[in-house]
């Protein structure tokens, strides 16, 4: 079958429809594969679609259409099938965040009125268990908490739903909760009108099909990894597959050998962290200008990581520096940065099939998607994937959605390739003391090959001069003391040298924690919360007024302090 054949079987499909067909044509074969115990524990399709309908019937035992049911668990095979569960019985997912407190859990949980909740593995299961008081549980795999049912008990208890509904293209059918940098989290209400316009067409472009292998391990709460991963391999019939634990994340990463792997910026940073604390970046380079040497460095770079089979390589979720873009594509990698949000489905732009990535660019938009950008700057989006509103919030809803345009709050410009550029958030433009203003997301983008550096945030809004808060790498924390105040001190330097004067740093200031959900530094998917971030550091940049260098946050020489935290 040709791939356009492929795209024709399941355009225009709804989910249920291609889930019905999988059970149908190819029962037999694996589609999930999670790693328990070291071994690999497949599912077939036959066998997905056995759970799907006894848990639907579960539900439909204990629920109205349209209710609300919520997930909260690291990602594993048992995730997704009950989210398709949940699609079968005509009810509305509501996904949580492993790493989200009890407090915005709860508001999460109450906002959407949430019926039941499926628990799984945690990041914090004291706050789990907290929140899994007020309503009725059911445990999955990895759960650590009490539940009121566990999942084999559902399995073993209820027969398959009979039944093989499909429901109006207009109802809601998931509500996905923004992770918000300000503020409370949004739920994003996404009708089945959505996913069949497009996931066809996504799928069509990547070319996937039986042959690939995906590799699960970004929060499936978030829009880009349940839509890549979950009902991308639904449309083109590819196996997906779990890692057992972070500690054994790298293992089952060779193992699995995925074709298609879609990782965020940090991590990108982290993969690169780990090779050059092996070999040394002047090495690195040495062995590029080798020929055959080359060929043979970058081969090993690559099964090192798992992603020697790997024929497409994506980033997204937040802004990748282009020095770390570049990197991987001179290692050979050629990672394609992905720009699309909870809003549109993620149904906006990417690097096409046979183009090449360019890095700063996040591409071209996919079929029957407009972008434009407004006279302010802003980056505009139209298509049959727009969300039907925010849940219960039609003021902000309004607000975003204008004249069939989704207005994302992104700076950006398209050049004369038909290439996105996004620059930052209309929102994060600060003015300085001297009347310029400063787009900081391109000032950070410039430290990302400090290999030093963790997270970075500029600030400076009616200062002088702008400065950069950071905080170190894990390979930093590890060197001496003074070769890397040096270190940094040259970065600043080589950096400031590149600017126009009024985007000069005047001054680096290290932080002695990460900024992490856990202290309400970063969301769930590790953006940044950059107002939080200024309000926690500002009155300690203030004490260093119109000082230049670098400063650290226990003091200059108290570093045992800083590399131990």
């Amino acid at each position: 079958m040709t791939p356009e054949q492929k795209y024709e079987r399941v355009r225009g499909k709804q989910p249920l429809e291609i889930l019905y067909m999988r059970e149908r044509d190819c029962a037999e074969s694996i589609y999930l594969r999670q790693m328990v115990q070291r071994e690999w524990r497949e599912y077939s399709w036959g066998e997905v679609m056995d759970r799907v309908r006894r848990i639907a019937s579960f539900l439909c035992s204990r629920c109205e259409p349209g209710d609300r049911i919520a997930i909260h668990a690291k990602n594993c095979a048992d995730w997704i099938i009950v989210d398709y569960a949940i699609m079968l019985a005509g009810m509305v997912s509501v996904p949580l965040y492993t790493g989200q407190s009890a407090a915005s859990m709860q508001y999460v949980l109450e906002h959407s009125e949430s019926k039941l909740l499926f628990c799984g593995a945690s990041d914090d299961n004291d706050a789990l268990r907290e929140v899994a008081a007020t309503l009725p549980t059911i445990a999955i795999q990895r759960c650590e908490i009490e539940c009121d049912y566990t999942l084999e008990q559902i399995v073993g208890e209820y027969s398959p739903m009979a039944e093989s509904p499909l429901y109006d293209l207009e109802k809601v059918f998931t509500i996905m909760y923004t992770s918000g940098t300000t503020g409370n989290p949004k739920g994003v209400m996404h009708t089945w009108s959505a996913i069949t316009f497009a996931v066809p067409n996504m799928v069509r472009g990547y070319g996937y099909d039986e042959t690939d292998r995906f590799f699960s391990y970004l929060p499936l709460a978030h829009a880009a990894e349940r839509i890549v991963v979950e009902f991308h391999s639904l449309y083109s019939g590819t196996p997906v597959y779990f890692p057992e634990s972070l500690e054994t994340f790298l293992d089952d990463l060779q193992r699995a050998r995925p074709t298609m792997f879609f990782s965020v910026p940090r991590l990108w940073a982290k993969f690169k962290e780990g090779i050059d604390a092996k070999i040394s970046p002047s090495l690195q380079r040495t062995l590029q200008r080798i020929p055959g040497v080359n060929r043979w460095f970058k081969r090993k770079v690559a099964q090192g990581l798992g992603l020697d089979q790997a024929r497409m390589l994506v980033t997204g979720a937040s802004p990748i520096s282009v020095d770390l873009q570049k990197w991987y594509h001179r290692m050979g990698m050629m990672v394609a940065d992905g720009y699309g949000m909870t809003e549109n489905f993620i149904y906006g732009c990417n690097t096409h099939m046979g183009d090449t990535p360019v890095p700063g660019t996040v591409g071209k938009p996919f079929w029957d998607c407009q972008v434009k950008i407004s006279a302010q700057g802003e980056i505009l989006f139209k298509s049959e994937a727009l969300m039907k509103g925010y849940y219960l919030e039609p003021e902000k809803t309004a607000e975003v959605l204008r004249d069939g345009f989704y207005h994302t709050g992104d700076a950006g410009f398209i050049d004369d390739d038909g290439l996105l550029h996004v620059t930052g958030r209309l929102s994060d433009t600060f003015k300085t003391s001297k009347g310029k203003f400063v787009q900081p997301a391109a000032l950070e983008n410039k430290f990302g090959e400090v290999a030093l550096l963790g997270q970075v945030c500029v600030l400076g809004h009616g200062m002088d001069q702008p400065v950069m808060l950071a905080n170190l790498s894990e390979m930093a924390r590890s060197l001496e003391p003074e070769s890397v105040a040096a270190e940094l001190e040259r970065a600043l330097a080589t950096v400031n040298a590149e600017l126009p004067p009024h985007e000069r740093l005047r001054a680096m200031f290290i932080t002695s924690h990460d900024w992490t959900p856990q202290n309400d530094l970063a969301t769930p998917t590790l953006k940044i919360k950059r107002k939080l971030v200024e309000a926690r550091y500002r009155p300690w940049v203030e004490r260093y007024q119109q000082q230049t260098g670098v400063f650290w946050e226990r003091g200059e020489v108290n570093w045992a302090a800083v590399a131990s935290t």
